[in-house]
């Protein structure tokens, strides 16, 4: 199995898993109290299995244009975007963050499982394009600093800019032991927090010197290393899909609720036509969130039922500590339920009582809070400009 930099912390403190080829921690003091410093402190986790690919070159942004959905032409250098690579058939391949470094050079965020599929496809569908893409996963590191205390707490060892002020899906570099590296207003829990990318250097700090060094600087909000447990239930309480469970090649981004990272203005892309039909027939179903009443934890492939019919089917589920329930997402059939319905879980037999539910399940960061401090972040005058990495 694949390893990342900091391994022989894992291996040392955590309770180590298979995931997408990489030996990752699932959890180290426990999954539901690292949710719980996240939600309510700061949390640190390794995310160093996401795949990195960088794509320049003069033809950079016409190219990530025609193999992305959303509009690269209006994405500013130092600034990201949420988007997806769709097949013709308008199904998902992936969902990706995609970053603009400059000009002409752009940094793709894929998920773990799509490192080697994501890289061909977007080399295959390279031709005729003036444009350089490679793998850059091994030689950067990537740590995503998480919660209310994230960015008072990388701040006390980030030399540069101030990091409360970066809007969300902004950038910036910063140098943290004396090694320049991108620190960008992103996550996967919902909560405000930084993601920190460490490029490798033999003249700078190791990324598992940084790890501790942001372990050390947290230490006073009480910051817990965290693994891949509690970042699935952080991901699945703020409404966010799981590669591979929620969203697939099967799946296309109106039924799963992402049409805003679709931008069928832009021009011509890969999956446009098919999901032009889509909208003007309508998706067939529909992902919606389930929050439960009685006990029992919803799992993948359980059946939704509303008045003893089966609708839908769960995607993803789980056990949320902030509302002490289960809850999960899935898909239902178009039409067939609304938020505030009430529906049954079929669990082993037993039919467990619950109503459809908005996204996102908890009440996190990322609603009034954070649109509050982007609109503070844009009258401070936020500057976007590019960004020298990696």
């Amino acid at each position: 199995m694949r390893r990342t930099a900091i391994y022989e912390y894992h291996r040392e403190f955590g309770r180590l898993t298979e995931f997408s080829g990489f030996e990752m921690p699932l959890w180290y003091s426990g999954i539901i109290s690292e949710c719980l410093a996240v939600r309510s402190a700061v949390g640190l986790f390794d995310v160093s299995h996401m795949g990195r690919i960088l794509i320049r070159g003069r033809d950079a942004e016409a190219f990530l244009n025609r193999v992305t959905t959303n509009d690269v032409q209006a994405l500013k250098p130092s600034k990201s975007h949420y988007s997806l690579l769709c097949n013709p058939n308008g199904g998902i391949k992936d969902d990706v963050i995609l970053y603009k470094l400059d000009s002409d050079r752009f940094m793709m965020i894929v998920n773990a499982a799509n490192r080697e599929k994501d890289l061909s496809w977007l080399l295959e569908n390279s031709k005729g394009f003036d444009v350089s893409i490679s793998d850059i996963s091994e030689g950067v590191a990537l740590f995503a600093v998480q919660g209310p205390r994230a960015r008072e707490a990388l701040q006390r060892i980030a030399q540069g800019p101030d990091l409360r002020g970066i809007p969300r899906f902004c950038f910036v570099r910063a140098e943290i032991g004396g090694l320049g590296c991108l620190i960008s207003a992103t996550g996967y829990t919902g909560e405000d927090g930084l993601e920190v990318f460490v490029p490798s250097s033999e003249r700078g700090p190791s990324a598992l010197e940084i790890w501790r060094e942001i372990l050390n600087a947290g230490s006073e909000f009480g910051i817990k290393p965290c693994g891949l447990g509690s970042r699935d239930v952080l991901r699945l309480e703020a409404g966010l899909c799981l590669y591979g469970n929620d969203i697939d090649e099967g799946t296309n981004p109106l039924e799963a609720g992402l049409a805003f990272a679709v931008k069928m203005g832009k021009g011509d892309f890969i999956g446009r036509a098919a999901l032009e039909a889509i909208s003007r027939d309508g998706p067939r179903r529909a992902r919606v969130g389930i929050v439960l009443e009685d006990e029992g934890i919803p799992r993948r492939g359980f059946e939704i039922l509303r008045g003893g019919e089966r609708i839908g089917e769960v995607t993803s589920g789980t056990y949320s500590p902030i509302l002490k329930r289960g809850i999960a997402m899935g898909y239902v059939g178009a039409g067939s339920a609304a938020i505030g319905d009430p529906i049954e879980v079929s669990i082993r037999g037993r039919r467990a009582r619950g109503s459809i539910s908005g996204f996102p399940l908890v009440k996190c960061y990322w609603g009034s809070e954070a649109a509050r401090r982007d609109e503070e972040a844009r009258r401070a005058g936020f500057a976007y400009r590019g960004v020298a990495f990696p």
